[in-house]
């Protein structure tokens, strides 16, 4: 028996180049559906936050009314995303039945102005306010007035109740 081997043919830098370029373009495909998809996420994750900032308050002006005693008892915040002033209740002083509580902004310079009158005993309550309305505020202060609230013109008519200085957040 005689057998004749046949050589193989060469194996060529051809074949390894095919296979390489096949190689280098699937790790290019998956590496750009990869990319798109972090791009994506990364859009997806703005949006939220984004959202998320705008729900967030952005006080503006804080100001803790203090009582006779240097004892907390109001907390007012500005938050001009909202256009309101926040007033907390940190005491348990109330108002009689004929009498209401009313903000005062007290200027450096001019008469006490009203920012309006404290409807609700509740613990937390809210009053429309421009943006701007505390700019040249260094103190606030509540006083008890006759039921309604003082007129602006006639000032506060008995000595103020709770008083503090305004302080204007960093932005």
């Amino acid at each position: 028996m005689n057998e004749t081997i046949q050589p193989q043919p060469p194996i060529t830098h051809g074949s390894w180049w095919r296979a390489a370029t096949i190689v280098c373009l699937l790790l290019m495909a998956i590496a750009t559906a990869t990319g798109v998809s972090m791009y994506e996420q990364f859009k997806a994750q703005i949006n939220h936050l984004q959202t998320k900032l705008q729900d967030t308050a952005q006080i503006k002006y804080i100001a803790v009314l203090l009582d006779d005693n240097h004892a907390p008892a109001m907390l007012v915040t500005l938050d001009p995303q909202d256009a309101a002033l926040q007033i907390q209740r940190l005491n348990s002083v109330a108002e009689g039945r004929e009498d209401s509580m009313q903000l005062w902004a007290l200027p450096a310079n001019g008469k006490p102005r009203s920012l309006g009158v404290l409807g609700s005993a509740g613990k937390t309550l809210r009053l429309a306010a421009n943006i701007n309305i505390l700019d040249d505020v260094p103190q606030l202060a509540i006083s008890v007035e006759s039921k309604g609230g003082a007129a602006e013109s006639s000032g506060p008519r008995l000595p103020y109740l709770f008083k503090g200085a305004v302080v204007q957040k960093a932005l």
